[in-house]
């Protein structure tokens, strides 16, 4: 290309002189003149090149323009094709698991209700040949049948299986009044006689671990431990969440970075209230600590309840900004309804969403959702949140769940919360629940039981 212009510009060149010299001998015309006619003949031919030359360029850059264009389309189409190809085996794939796995899940949890009726029946017959004399027998109690037996009896007679049920425990604050309970728990929180609890959320079906959740607990002078829906309300009422709030927060910290010393994919739900978000002496704080360790944000989830949620003034959700621009993932717990708009959740860090497995199931009309339950998991996680089913109790519900897509689960089926064990916060262990000390001797009842739950 280089040779090629410079035998173009020799060529006018050529030209110019020529037809100066011609206009010299036959025109008699004087040399300057011709030679200015020469230089202006050639600069008229060079930038008629290099017009041409430009359009040249141009018709060729189109051309290749278009090339690239219609490649680039093929290309698409067959990612599309390749797309849609996937899908379908994938589509394919989850539906034949399910078809597979559905009647095992179905004969174990059959099972596990079985030894779980078993293991029920042998504890009443315990509890029977233990008893020293008949209840009825006993002053000021009026003769009843077994624990247990009364209840569910009409679904007995009726050939349908009794429903679970859990006896409601008294209170521990039981005949003290509002002064001595405040007293007891300001003390607990002053000695700093806090203890966390973990609760797994597992992945379904797998049923591994995913996740903990901290429940706070207080231990009283006389030992006992009490839970958190005992003391919430006399320690908001005396101003000491956000104090209670801290603490935990720190210990939660902790145990995440043992955490990650062993699985960096398990994380911890801890609950916030929002009065410590409202609190400017506290949060401050805690936003400090929470700075110093950012890189354990991702396993760090702050969890309200949805009533809480929807109460926050503009400074708590200022606040709840901080942190989700901080990258600790906001939860919403107790969901009462799925009421929600998942792209304004999104955008204020919102990652999860705990529903109970019975709303989800067997409650989806008086949810006031829009969307189907069984299509809410997919929904939420278009905008990059994950649907948490809790209050799982029994196996029927996690084959439910299952046909719903649903990710993760907790509750009692698959444990109940642990205490953290005490030499957690000194090693770096993994922080598992600490297992109850079993007794010397165990009962048939409770060994029974005992392989229900695992079963379960």
């Amino acid at each position: 290309m280089r040779i090629g212009s410079i035998f173009i510009i020799l060529c006018m060149a050529l030209v110019a002189g020529s037809i100066g010299a011609a206009l010299h001998y036959l025109a008699a015309v004087p040399v300057t003149e011709c030679a200015y006619i020469s230089l202006a003949i050639l600069f008229a031919l060079m930038t008629l090149e290099v017009i041409a030359s430009r359009n040249r360029d141009k018709t060729e850059m189109t051309g290749r323009i278009e090339e690239l264009s219609r490649a680039a389309s093929d290309i698409s189409r067959e990612v599309g094709t390749l797309s849609r190809r996937v899908s379908a085996l994938e589509n394919a794939t989850n539906a034949e698991m399910k078809s597979l796995t559905a009647p095992l899940s179905q004969e174990i949890g059959e099972l596990a209700d079985l030894v779980e009726n078993l293991a029920e029946s042998v504890a009443v017959h315990d509890a029977l040949l233990a008893a020293p004399r008949p209840l009825a027998e006993a002053p000021g109690v009026a003769p009843a049948g077994p624990q247990g037996k009364d209840e569910g009896s009409d679904e007995e007679k009726a050939g349908k299986k009794p429903r679970r049920t859990r006896d409601p425990l008294p209170s521990p604050f039981a005949g003290m009044d509002a002064e001595a309970i405040l007293n007891l728990i300001r003390g607990a929180v002053e000695t700093d006689r806090l203890e966390l609890y973990l609760q797994p959320i597992v992945t379904l079906p797998q049923r591994k671990a995913r996740f903990y959740e901290a429940l706070s607990r207080l231990r009283l002078n006389d030992g006992r431990v009490i839970e958190a829906k005992d003391f919430l309300a006399p320690a908001r009422a005396a101003g000491l969440l956000p104090v209670i709030d801290q603490r935990v927060v720190q210990r939660c910290v902790q145990v995440v970075r043992r955490l990650a010393a062993k699985n960096r994919e398990a994380g911890l739900f801890v609950n916030i209230s929002a009065e410590t978000l409202r609190d400017g002496k506290i949060f401050p704080e805690i936003l400090a600590v929470l700075e110093a360790h950012r890189a354990i944000a991702a396993s760090l989830v702050f969890e309200l309840t949805q009533a809480e949620y929807r109460l926050l003034g503009p400074s708590e959700q200022i606040n709840l900004t901080l942190l989700a621009e901080r990258g600790f993932p906001v939860s919403l717990d107790r969901m009462e309804d799925l009421k929600v708009d998942p792209r304004v959740l999104s955008e204020r860090g919102v990652r999860f969403i705990k529903v109970a497995g019975d709303l989800l199931l067997h409650r989806g009309n008086e949810s006031g959702s829009e969307v189907h339950p069984a299509d809410l998991a997919e929904f939420l996680a278009r905008f990059g949140i994950d649907l948490v089913a809790d209050r799982i109790e029994n196996e029927s519900l996690v084959v439910d769940l299952l046909d719903y897509d649903v990710r993760f689960g907790q509750g009692f089926l698959f444990s109940a919360p642990r205490p953290m064990r005490p030499d957690i916060m000194q090693s770096g262990g993994e922080p598992a629940a600490q297992a109850p000390a079993a007794p010397a001797k165990a009962s048939g009842a409770s060994a029974i039981a005992q392989i229900a739950r695992r079963i379960g």
